[in-house]
């Protein structure tokens, strides 16, 4: 029992060793927190394990965190899930639902983080890649990224994809990208409203860092609150929205650094926030 138990531990210890590898965890003293998927030689594709790695990382986020960043080493983002994983399990229903299931549950998780997430795409981002930018509150890209859900080209339509794609993009737009398989340029999809912003490449970082300085100032309360009501009201009718937006800000309104920041405009002077 002994012998079988060590075994059973050193299989755990190197699993999550292995999990550990494929996202790198990255905390500024300032509260951003960088998880770079790293698996640059399958382009980061979203194999069972790189979910695992990204769901545990997710999970371990804590009140010192401030913003999230989503980046990736190598030449892609990340070109959607794991194909050659994919064919090998190509006849078990199970597997792929259980597959499907798992990469929903980081997306919701995502969503459902009180601080923003932003991407950081360095290179082509394809299928679930595609999807995860759309899922991130916030998108910046180089400038010569791009942007697609080709899996109807393999006879398969990004069903998954098509739920963060329809919810950023007009539903033409969207539709476009699903069914013709074709690929955008960095540009478009700032048009399209993928993205919030492309730069150039050697500017990507200073970009980011940007955004993270920008939300890193603000009062954590508010934009805690910001995130959740945002997400909250979009998909209800117009009168509930406003009931739940009414009840936000009357909520909000409590907050003592609501009161900090109205007496610092008053006195024309930096706001200290309590809750950072």
């Amino acid at each position: 029992m002994s012998s079988n138990s060590g075994k059973t531990h050193g299989d755990d210890a190197a699993q999550l060793a292995e999990q550990e590898a494929l996202v790198i965890v990255s905390l500024t003293e300032q509260g951003s927190l960088t998880l770079t998927l790293n698996r640059p030689a399958r382009f980061n594709a979203l194999s069972q394990a790189m979910l695992n790695a990204l769901q545990t990382a997710l999970d371990q986020i804590d009140e010192r965190v401030r913003v999230v960043v989503i980046a990736a080493n190598g030449p892609a983002f990340c070109a959607g899930h794991d194909l050659v994983e994919m064919r090998s399990h190509a006849d078990d229903e199970d597997w792929q639902r259980g597959l499907f299931q798992q990469c929903s549950r980081v997306m919701q998780t995502l969503v459902c983080l009180p601080q923003p997430v932003i991407a950081r795409v360095q290179g082509v981002a394809a299928a679930a890649g595609c999807q995860l930018v759309a899922t991130c509150d916030l998108a910046v890209a180089a400038d010569h990224a791009q942007f697609g859900v080709s899996g109807i080209n393999l006879g398969l339509f990004c069903s998954t994809p098509s739920v963060a794609l329809s919810r950023n993009l007009s539903r033409k737009r969207a539709f476009q990208l699903l069914m013709s398989g074709d690929f955008i340029s960095a540009q478009t999809a700032v048009d399209w409203g993928l993205l919030n912003d492309c730069v150039p490449a050697e500017a990507l970082d200073a970009a980011i860092e940007q955004w993270c300085d920008t939300i890193c100032g603000k009062s954590s309360v508010a934009v805690s609150t910001g995130k959740r009501l945002f997400y909250e009201q979009l998909e209800r009718p117009l009168a509930q929205a406003y009931e739940l937006a009414s009840d936000a800000m009357a909520c909000n309104m409590m907050a003592e650094d609501v009161v900090e920041g109205i007496d610092a405009f008053f006195e024309k002077r930096p706001p200290g926030w309590k809750h950072r």
